[in-house]
C-alpha cells in the first residue's frame, strides 16, 4: 500500500500543514498494520527432504532380502501376518490398483515402493498407531501414511471381500471341521463367538452415558466377530455402544438371521 508523499492540490499554509499531518498518521497506522501482519502470519510449511530409495532399502534387508536382519517369527510378530502372505498381498494389490504402483514425478524421484505402502498400512492395522510415528522409519509423511492405509482397505476389500468377507458354505463347514479336529482333537467343533470392546478416545461428553459400563470406566464400542483360524471372517458387527452386554448385542446382529429364516447350512453341532 503506497500512499502521496504532498499534496497534488493548492493548498494555503494551514492546508498544507493540515494535510502533511494526515499524511504522517496514515504512514503510522500502515508501519502498525504491516507489523501485526507480519507477526500474524502463518510460518512457511517446512519441507522435509526424505530419502525414499535409503529407507526402502533399509526396510528390505531387514525383512525381504534372501538373509534378512529379521526371522520370520519376528515378522509375523510385527506385521500380524506370515511374510508370505504379506507378498501374496502386495503382489495382488500392485497389479489390480493404480494408486500403489511405484511412479515418478516430474523431477524423476521415485515414489514408495508398493512394500512401502503396504508395511505402512498393515503396521497401523497391526499396532494402532497413529499415522505419523512413520515418518522416522519408513520416511512417510502422515498424510502418505493416512493415503496408504484407506487405499489399502479398499482394495483388500475389493480383492478379497466376495471370497473371505461371507458365511461359510456347508463345504467349508466340513473344512472347519476337520482342522478343528486334527489341531484340538475335538470332533464336530465349529467355533465360538464373543463380543470385545474397543476403546472410543474421543467420545463426545453427551455419549458418554451410552458407552461406558459400570466394569469399563471408559468410553466402548462393541465389535462382535466370528472369524476362523486363517482370519476368514464370517461376520463382523461393529458399532454398539459399549453399556450394551453380548446378549443385546446378538438380539441386534444379523448373525443368526440365517438360522430363522431357514438358509443356514446343516451344522450338528
Amino acid at each position: 500500500m503506497e500512499f502521496p508523499t504532498h499534496s497534488t492540490c493548492p493548498m494555503d499554509s494551514d492546508g498544507d500543514t493540515q494535510s502533511s499531518s494526515d499524511i504522517e498518521t496514515l504512514k503510522y497506522f500502515v508501519s502498525v498494520y504491516n507489523e501485526l501482519d507480519t507477526s500474524s502470519s502463518r510460518p512457511k510449511k517446512k519441507m522435509v527432504d526424505r530419502d525414499r530409495i535409503r529407507a526402502n532399502e533399509v526396510l528390505m534387508n531387514d525383512y525381504f532380502v534372501e538373509n534378512p536382519l529379521y526371522n520370520a517369527e519376528t515378522f509375523r510378530d510385527r506385521f500380524r501376518l506370515p511374510k508370505q502372505l504379506f507378498l501374496k498381498i502386495v503382489g495382488d494389490i500392485e497389479t489390480s490398483k493404480e494408486w500403489f504402483p511405484e511412479r515418478y514425478n516430474a523431477r524423476g524421484k521415485p515414489s514408495f515402493t508398493p512394500i512401502q505402502k503396504c508395511t505402512s498400512a498393515i503396521r497401523q492395522l497391526a499396532t494402532c498407531n497413529p499415522p505419523d510415528q512413520y515418518d522416522e522409519y519408513p520416511t512417510m509423511a502422515s498424510r502418505t501414511s493416512r493415503e496408504c492405509l484407506h487405499f489399502f482397505c479398499n482394495a483388500v476389500i475389493k480383492l478379497y471381500g466376495k471370497e473371505f468377507l461371507r458365511k461359510p458354505t456347508s463345504h467349508d463347514i466340513s473344512r472347519i471341521y476337520a482342522a478343528h479336529e486334527a489341531r484340538w482333537h475335538f470332533p464336530g467343533m465349529l467355533g465360538s463367538i464373543d463380543c470385545t470392546h474397543i476403546e472410543w478416545k474421543n467420545c463426545p461428553r453427551e455419549l458418554r452415558g451410552a458407552y461406558v459400563r459400570g466394569d469399563i470406566k471408559r468410553p466402548t464400542i462393541i465389535l462382535e466377530a466370528v472369524a476362523s483360524n486363517d482370519l476368514w471372517i464370517w461376520e463382523s458387527y461393529f458399532g454398539v455402544p459399549g453399556s450394551n452386554n453380548d446378549i443385546n448385542v446378538l438380539h441386534t446382529s444379523s448373525l443368526f438371521q440365517t438360522v430363522t429364516d431357514g438358509t443356514t447350512p446343516f451344522s450338528p453341532f
